[in-house]
């Protein structure tokens, strides 16, 4: 018999918490004793690139500063670095360098749920009503983008086992009838839009329990799950290797930017601080998602960014699951089985959430991912035993938790394009972020991070920048 440990339909709860806090903290610098996730230390080897450039000199003069290396800063220098290679008059190598706080890729990237599959068309009648049809095809078709893009990475260089690429059914599990009525809703007038909406699947509680063995109803679609750090590695990897004679990149881990100022020459814009020295630049990246207002105060609070610390846990399953991912509760839980290694008999499942038992701000405003949040935890430890009875053994305790921190907004969506503030609207010149995308970062970073990068070359380039079809123009900081 199921049994569900988390409360359900909590997600107007939790936008009407964020809204009600007019003015919250500005975020901190990532603390340095966060827990460790299974991405980043689940084998001995999962992050070669954890301490690369953490000592000796750093460069005093570069192009280009990123903040942040998890999948935006080193999507947004993998597009850089393909921009660049396709540009004939260089006279020589822009520079560019990756900045991070802690090791490499150690925020939300290095700590999510590992999943790689658009939302097909969840969430579309809203979509629709704020923004119209136009912006809600496009902000499906933006992840749909970015998915294909990645995959296409990975399969044209190889990377399938690198990454431990999976394509898998992607399962929706509605634990509420309000879900299906809400889901429902969103496939009716996305069928009325015209979007795709191939390879949907409507599961009935029967053909549920057959399959899975629960007895909530749910839908399915394809997806895909992959190592979301090594995935990041991969792409460093190709970003600083694709033409050095024309984009140089630098990787500087454990170097936290504590403040970005004013340069020193008009070329030279900004001087971006950390302990181990200063950079003078002449454009700085702010892809540090949940820590924005750290560095730009302007944008803490509901009207900016607001941090979120998210748990997970990696779990051992009491039998052989199906290759599926899946997400449920309105999106509050998400989970799905590793591969199987040769030595194990089960596989470790790995399973996010439980944010709606995590007090009464739901997690909202803090950066500290070292501790652990006990009722989060015993929420999660039941969650899968309660739902999908027989598969997970009550009580079991999971083999690795860890926080995270993640970035939210009032709409969901993430701020970018250039920094905007308003009281000071000429001062922020070649300064731009990709940041804020409400728990959905693996489907939309990396086609973010094209934008600002396109912008970027766009500049320097004294080319125009064209609007990509797939963007929808309310991520745009000018048009939000």
């Amino acid at each position: 018999m199921s049994s569900i440990s988390v409360p359900l339909l909590k997600h107007h709860d939790t936008q009407e918490t964020f809204t009600r806090t007019t003015n919250g903290a500005r975020a901190t610098l990532p603390v340095p004793n966060s827990t460790r996730s299974f991405w980043l230390y689940g084998t001995p080897d999962a992050n070669p690139l954890a301490r690369e450039g953490s000592t000796g000199d750093l460069p005093s003069d570069v192009d280009i500063c990123i903040i942040g290396s998890g999948i935006t800063g080193v999507s947004a220098a993998y597009h850089l670095a393909k921009l660049f290679d396709g540009h004939k008059d260089i006279d020589k190598p822009l520079k560019a360098v990756i900045l991070e706080a802690r090791d490499f890729c150690s925020g939300a990237t290095g700590r999510n749920g590992g999943h790689l599959s658009p939302t097909r068309f969840l969430d579309f009648a809203r979509l629709e009503a704020t923004y119209g049809t136009d912006e809600a095809k496009r902000q499906h078709a933006l992840e749909k983008h970015t998915a294909q893009s990645l995959i296409d990475i990975i399969k044209n260089g190889g990377l399938e086992n690198t990454v431990d690429y999976v394509p898998v059914d992607h399962v929706a599990i509605f634990l509420a009838e309000q879900e299906i009525e809400e889901a429902r809703a969103d496939y009716s007038t996305a069928e009325a839009a015209d979007l795709d909406l191939s390879g949907i699947e409507w599961l009935n509680k029967d053909a549920m329990q057959a399959e899975y063995g629960t007895s909530f109803a749910g839908l399915r679609y394809g997806g895909a799950n992959l190592w979301p750090l090594k995935l990041v590695s991969e792409l460093y990897k190709l970003a600083s290797t694709q033409n050095p004679s024309k984009f140089e990149l630098a990787l500087h881990t454990n170097t936290p930017v504590t403040a970005v100022g004013p340069g020193s020459s008009p070329e030279r814009r900004w001087k971006v601080s950390t302990p181990r020295g200063n950079i003078s630049c002449s454009y700085v990246l702010h892809a540090t998602n949940a820590y924005a207002s750290y560095l730009l105060p302007h944008m803490h609070g509901p009207d900016g960014i607001v941090p979120a610390r998210g748990q997970v846990v990696a779990l051992r399953a009491n039998a052989t699951p199906t290759k599926t991912s899946w997400w449920g509760n309105q999106g509050f839980e998400y989970w799905f089985p590793r591969p199987v290694e040769d030595t194990e008999k089960y596989p470790l499942v790995i399973l996010g959430g439980g944010r709606e038992v995590a007090g009464q701000n739901f997690g909202y405003y803090t950066t500290d991912d070292s501790v652990i949040n006990p009722e989060v935890g015993k929420a999660l430890r039941n969650f899968l035993p309660g739902i999908i009875p027989g598969k997970y053994e009550k009580g079991r305790e999971p083999e690795m938790e860890w926080a995270g921190i993640m970035g939210f907004t009032k709409l969901g969506d993430p701020f970018v394009g250039p920094v905007i503030d308003k009281s000071r609207p000429e001062e922020l010149q070649g300064q731009y972020i990709s940041a804020g995308y409400s728990g959905i970062g693996m489907t939309r970073a990396y086609a973010c991070a094209e934008v600002i990068a396109g912008m970027v070359f766009a500049d320097i380039t004294k080319t125009s920048w064209t609007k990509p079809d797939w963007l929808p123009r309310h991520y745009l900081t000018a048009e939000r």
